[in-house]
């Protein structure tokens, strides 16, 4: 017998009937986005991995790079990016 594949718990598929429905279908978002592949902004390649909280390293060029901890790159810092743009260009005019 073929080993048997999950319907649609996917990853969450290891916790069982554990911890109720809900909070799987949270930890099953969180866990493929800390397991997926990101984009270097540095060489450009889709080599960007989750090595520990908040640290993602390019195994391509070997960059590491401060991120969230589930994700690269966090709507907050997402903020403060633009905002220290927006701030640059009113120093520049």
């Amino acid at each position: 017998e073929m080993a048997k594949h999950t319907k649609k718990v996917h990853i969450t598929g290891k916790y069982g009937t554990r911890y109720g429905a809900s909070l799987r279908k949270q930890i099953k978002k969180i866990e493929i986005t800390q397991h997926a592949k990101y984009t270097c902004t540095f060489c450009g390649k889709d080599t960007v991995k989750r090595v520990a909280v908040g640290i993602w390293k390019c195994s391509a060029c070997k960059k590491v790079l401060a991120g969230g901890a589930y994700t690269m790159s966090t709507p907050a810092a997402a903020t403060v990016r633009s905002t220290i743009r927006r701030l640059r260009e009113m120093v520049e005019v």
